[in-house]
């Protein structure tokens, strides 16, 4: 079956299909400290400064500010006056962590905040200068082979049990892919490693190598599906761990090697590298190293795939999700992204950009965390449940607005002639 080609693909309003986030309940202070004139203006000059999104801001005594002319979308509560202030010195950082924290609360759905907050922000975001500052404080850090771990080891080693409440059966923390837009999770995340095994053009037989295997779920999915013996590289060793007794469990072990270890200690030659979800871990200054392991590693007719998380142009990632979510994580633009190809003189052959796919997967997975955020409760505490209930929320805002884009590349060697005259290959479904 062929994709449609007149059926374009759009977001639905969350209204329509997902749940998106719990309505909470305001816990306004019985006492509190009196709203002065300055407190007002302080927070009028930042709504001002942040493109006037249409939000009503209720403060701790109840007096409301708004400097839209649009019906708002929402509440926003701000608790205390040192919240306030924090929220004037650094937005970016400190909505997340009052929120998390509750002396920040919203009054309407998480995910329209959000995005009213994304559409008003670009031009502010690109034009300040503490943006540009922390950009290049950013650039004097590299994620060493140590710092690398200690980065996973925060993020995907907090628990498996975690993670398998909102993913999909198969464990997948990577975009989906939505064919159609009615697909479930689990079909679309299926799609997903077909469309990139379909670019690899994978033959039985052939050897991959994969640089950041999540869950091993892709790995299995080559082998099983394509033939193909498959060497996966992670760092993580609770997804390894998951991964290898998957694999033994399922009769595949012999053909999935996971391996412990770095993508700079990829060792051998194979048919071809794919990395899915990996990039944004690496850092800019590394992608000339990345570039040269790929060169080392594939044969001479070898393709590549990277699917990476990206923006239109160079920018940080939000100073509360790096803090928190993501150590060390970076969003690449695509002229950043040619630093792994062009040192080594790599022919580029398809770029697929599939941000509302991510929108889409965000969305199914915000919905799965909010069915299981009283276990959540359980497992971690209700700051926890509030930090990411809003980095699921956020960045479904983030792609559905386009601030954030999902790159897929597809590259070869440059001598390699051996390539298709077409992409009908891409969309052709077995």
């Amino acid at each position: 079956m062929k994709q449609d080609e007149t059926e374009s693909l759009s977001i639905p309003a969350a209204s329509e299909h997902y749940a998106t986030s719990k309505a909470e309940e305001v816990d306004m202070p019985t006492t509190g400290s009196k709203v002065y004139v300055i407190d007002k203006w302080l927070l009028g000059r930042m709504l001002e400064a942040a493109g006037n999104p249409p939000l009503r801001v209720v403060l701790w005594d109840g007096q409301e500010v708004t400097t839209s002319q649009s019906t708002p979308v929402a509440r926003v509560f701000i608790l205390d006056r040192g919240g306030l202030l924090k929220l004037v010195i650094n937005p970016d950082l400190y909505f997340g962590e009052l929120y998390s924290a509750g002396r920040i609360q919203v009054e309407g759905d998480l995910v329209d905040v959000m995005e009213t907050i994304d559409q008003a922000l670009p031009d502010f975001r690109h034009r300040s200068l503490w943006t540009k500052l922390i950009a290049r404080l950013y650039l004097l850090r590299r994620n060493t082979i140590s710092r690398a771990r200690d980065n996973i080891y925060h993020h995907y080693d907090i628990s498996n049990d975690f993670y398998r409440l909102w993913l999909d059966s198969q464990m997948v923390y990577t975009c989906a892919y939505f064919p159609r837009p009615t697909l479930s999770l689990e079909e679309a995340q299926i799609a997903k490693m077909d469309h990139v095994c379909r670019k690899l053009r994978l033959r039985p037989g052939e050897e991959v190598v994969e640089a950041g295997c999540g869950w091993g779920s892709l790995a299995l999915h080559m082998a099983r599906h394509y033939g193909v013996k498959v060497k996966a590289y992670n760092i993580s060793k609770e997804q390894l761990a998951y991964a290898r007794e998957r694999a033994g469990r399922e009769g595949l072990d012999d053909r999935v090697e996971y391996i412990e270890g770095d993508y700079r200690e990829i060792k051998g030659n194979f048919d071809a590298f794919v990395s899915v979800g990996m990039l944004e871990h690496v850092g800019p200054h590394h992608y000339r190293q990345l570039g040269e392991v790929i060169d080392h590693c594939l044969k001479e007719k070898g393709r590549g795939l990277i699917h990476s998380i990206g923006r239109n142009r160079p920018a940080p990632m939000n100073t509360w999700i790096e803090k928190y979510i993501f150590p060390g994580g970076y969003p690449p633009s695509l002229s950043e992204m040619m630093n792994i190809f062009e040192p080594w003189n790599f022919s580029i052959l398809d770029v697929e950009n599939l941000r509302l796919h991510y929108a889409m997967t965000l969305r199914h997975w915000l919905e799965r965390y909010e069915a299981a955020a009283d276990h959540v409760v359980d497992m971690f505490d209700p700051a926890f449940v509030r930090a990411w209930r809003l980095y699921l929320a956020g960045s479904i805002a983030t792609f559905a607005t386009g601030e954030g884009q999902l790159f897929q590349i597809l590259f070869t060697r440059f001598n390699n002639n051996e390539i298709p005259w077409n992409r009908e290959y891409i969309y052709t479904y077995r």
